[in-house]
């Protein structure tokens, strides 16, 4: 079993927000028009598993149904994803991602790419990929199905009153 202890003053969290808000700041100066990150990160989906339920959707991102409302209906409005109803039972909806949606993705992971290259030029390319992947392990293990409650829930829905909900989160 791997050692999980963490040594006082060696979190990550506070070196992880510090480089989200530095690549926020270069992907709005150099990713003007493209993508916002909950709409890359729901085509992304929709491009790994395919055509989804709105329900599954909502469950992948960890989102409010409403909240996914709203945020395919900004999707579909610039023609990036399909909604149609689901044949095997009419009050659901399945979601596709479309082919100008893949297109705008990919253009977005172009300009995402040279972002990334600027904010890590201090890793190598296999340390980016030792990065890349130990931060895809830890989002995978925050399914929702996993969660439990605790004061700092992260992405599953905090009890009333956390104290760890601050400001900024989305």
């Amino acid at each position: 079993m791997p050692d999980t202890t963490v040594v006082a003053g060696k979190q990550s969290l506070p070196l992880i927000e510090y480089l989200a808000r530095v690549g926020r700041r270069s992907a709005d100066t150099c990713m003007t028009g493209c993508l916002r990150p909950r709409q890359l990160i729901a085509l992304n989906v929709l491009a790994e598993r395919g055509p989804m339920t709105q329900h599954a959707v909502g469950v992948a991102l960890s989102l409010d149904p409403s909240n996914v409302v709203g945020l395919l209906n900004v999707l579909e409005e610039r023609g990036f994803v399909t909604r149609r109803r689901d044949p095997a039972d009419r009050r659901r909806h399945i979601v596709e991602l479309s082919e100008v949606g893949s297109g705008e993705l990919a253009h977005t992971y172009d300009r995402l790419e040279l972002v990334e290259d600027e904010l890590f030029k201090g890793l190598t390319a296999a340390e980016r990929t030792t990065l890349h992947t130990l931060l895809a392990r830890a989002v995978d293990a925050l399914t929702p199905s996993t969660c439990e409650p605790s004061p700092c829930a992260g992405p599953c829905r905090p009890p009333q009153g956390d104290p760890c909900q601050g400001e900024g989160q989305d």
